[in-house]
């Protein structure tokens, strides 16, 4: 099973897109919500990003929602 992280926001509707994407292939992922933990906040940006949806996939950084590429990493 694929170790998944989702940083996201309350107010990115990517973030919603890539976090219903997710679910719906039945992909458990841990969600860091930059806009509630500021602990997320530092660790997003120190891996050098400052927007939202970062999809981290084995420690793949997917930085946007990029079905193509999630679907490719996770083998959907």
């Amino acid at each position: 099973m694929a170790n998944v992280v989702v940083y996201s926001s309350n107010t990115c509707p990517y973030c919603t897109a890539a976090k219903d994407y997710l679910n719906e292939h039945n992909i458990a992922f841990t969600e860091k919500n930059v806009s509630t933990d500021a602990q997320a906040r530092k660790e997003l940006m120190e891996k050098g990003h400052m927007g939202v949806p970062v999809v981290i996939i084995d420690g793949e950084e997917i930085v946007g929602f990029d079905q193509k590429r999630i679907a490719d990493l996770l083998k959907l």
